[in-house]
């Protein structure tokens, strides 16, 4: 995106884009744009929806019951949306926040709640992870939104893996694996889909671990010799997966 764009409030709408259209908004965005930035007629904003790219507009109508926005031109094409599929045990209120964020600003495709033995909150509201990954992009000029999917048990995640994803490897974030640098092991794993899972603040059970194993496309990596918290583990594992087989090369 041009430098001389990259102050402007961005926000994230369903519809299709493209120049010469309005864009009518709701009353969430309307607020955020007319009270809380004080923004007015005439005033840039750019719009993205994960399919069309990032297209500037401006406020036509500062109506607060409902804003109307004029798209101009396109500011950026849009990216192709990442295969990389991240799971996580989720967290308390505000870390849980936290790691679905980064996850966004990762790179994550999908990003998958998994529950596990140790999982510390029992009842998630997608619509608030759909949220944090929504303020993520918009933030952090991501144009592939990732798909929020329902929350799984790790049970499950692992009988039905293989036909629902294939060829593609699980790369688990193992603190009881020998420590070593992963740069070899996911070396390997290069031009193969991959996922990442991070467990919960009291780690895996021993039968989950064993279960982990004992799967053929489950790959067991290091983060290191230090113990991290969870949505400490999560960054590491994206940033590290990235740099060596991602999209950071």
């Amino acid at each position: 995106m041009p430098r001389s764009h990259k102050s402007l409030p961005r926000l994230r709408v369903e519809v299709p884009l493209a120049a010469m259209v309005e864009v009518g908004l709701g009353h969430e965005q309307t607020t955020y744009l007319l009270t809380v930035l004080r923004m007015k007629a005439g005033e840039a904003v750019v719009l993205f929806n994960g399919r069309d790219g990032a297209w500037l507009a401006r406020i036509a109508d500062a109506n607060r019951k409902g804003a109307t926005l004029a798209i101009e031109v396109q500011l950026q094409h849009q990216s192709p949306r990442s295969n990389l599929w991240f799971g996580f045990a989720p967290l308390k209120t505000g870390r849980l926040d936290y790691l679905v964020q980064k996850a966004t600003e990762m790179g994550a495709g999908v990003i998958q709640p998994v529950i596990t033995r140790y999982t510390q909150v029992s009842k998630l509201r997608h619509d608030k992870l759909v949220a944090n990954v929504i303020e993520a992009a918009e933030q952090c000029e991501v144009l592939s939104v990732p798909t929020v999917a329902p929350e799984i048990g790790l049970a499950d995640l692992l009988a039905g893996w293989q036909q629902r994803e294939g060829l593609r490897r699980l790369i688990f974030c193992d603190e009881a694996a020998p420590v070593h640098g992963p740069a070899q092991q996911l070396a390997d794993l290069d031009g193969l889909p991959i996922g990442i899972l991070v467990g919960p603040e009291g780690g895996f059970s021993d039968e989950e671990r064993a279960a982990l194993l004992a799967c053929s496309f489950v790959v067991p990596i290091s983060l290191g010799p230090r113990i991290l918290r969870a949505d400490t583990a999560a960054v590491a594992a994206l940033a590290v997966v990235q740099a060596i087989i991602g999209d950071w090369r």
